[in-house]
């Protein structure tokens, strides 16, 4: 599907999105922090990924305004990490996202894809 590099807010913004929070471990992180406030080794524990792939991410994740530093230099040292709010922003699309998977990537339902409408039959019921 091309992308149209129009002005209207159709795929493009979409895409864009998706580019600046898309990466797997961007996405780990991000997610791992809408408990809060996390050390740099708690993350790192808690995502399991390695120290350079975790600094990398979250230099780039500060960079774009979605994590927040906090150095406190009384010892011991330590650094934490937390959400900004356009990183906050984010937490009901991850509520969403894991309704989403919660309905559509459980076993009853069709590994080739074909869901939607005709596979109700199929598809959990959620309660309301």
């Amino acid at each position: 599907m091309p992308v149209d590099a129009g002005g209207d807010d159709g795929p493009c913004s979409v895409v864009d999105s998706l580019t600046q929070i898309g990466s797997q471990w961007r996405l780990v992180v991000l997610h791992d922090l809408q408990d809060g406030e996390k050390r740099f080794n708690e993350l790192k524990r808690s995502t399991g990924a390695s120290s350079r792939t975790l600094s990398r991410v979250l230099d780039d994740l500060q960079e774009l305004g979605f994590v927040d530093r906090r150095m406190e230099e009384d010892a011991p040292v330590a650094t934490y990490y937390s959400l900004t709010p356009k990183g906050g922003s984010l937490c009901p699309v991850f509520d969403e996202i894991e309704r989403w998977a919660d309905e559509w990537l459980e076993v009853g339902v069709e590994a080739d894809g074909e869901g939607g409408a005709d596979a109700d039959a199929t598809a959990p019921e959620t309660a309301d």
